[in-house]
């Protein structure tokens, strides 16, 4: 039974730094490739970053503009969020995922496990 749980979430104001953290059981992380993404009521869940795992190699959405780092613990099987300089519209639910299909990483569709979220509020 594979399970991703977040945590880290929390209110910040804007400026302010949160780190997330999402902890895999029943599934190795190093084996393969993880991702945030993020979601707000009403809108599509939408990529944030992802990682090759093996490797460390890392991929960003545009917005990310270098305020948020994406890593890995291998002995702790678990991967982190870090952000920084948050902004009212990093507001949202972010998930953790895994089992990455191939194909476009920023595709929700080419992942197969996910968490249940944490919440992120960013306020003004």
């Amino acid at each position: 039974h594979v399970q991703l749980v977040e945590s880290g979430g929390g209110s910040v104001q804007a400026g302010g730094s949160l780190r997330l953290s999402c902890q895999a059981s029943g599934w190795t992380l190093s084996d393969n490739y993880a991702a945030w993404f993020r979601q707000v009521s009403g809108k599509d869940r939408e990529a944030v970053a992802h990682i090759w795992t093996a490797y460390g190699v890392t991929y960003y959405a545009d917005f990310v503009k270098g305020r948020f780092t994406i890593s890995h613990d291998k002995v702790k099987n678990a991967v982190y969020l870090e952000m920084s300089n948050l902004q009212p519209e990093d507001s949202a639910m972010y998930y953790c995922a895994t089992s990455y299909r191939g194909g476009d990483w920023e595709s929700p569709l080419n992942y197969k496990y996910w968490g249940q979220g944490t919440q992120v509020t960013v306020s003004s």
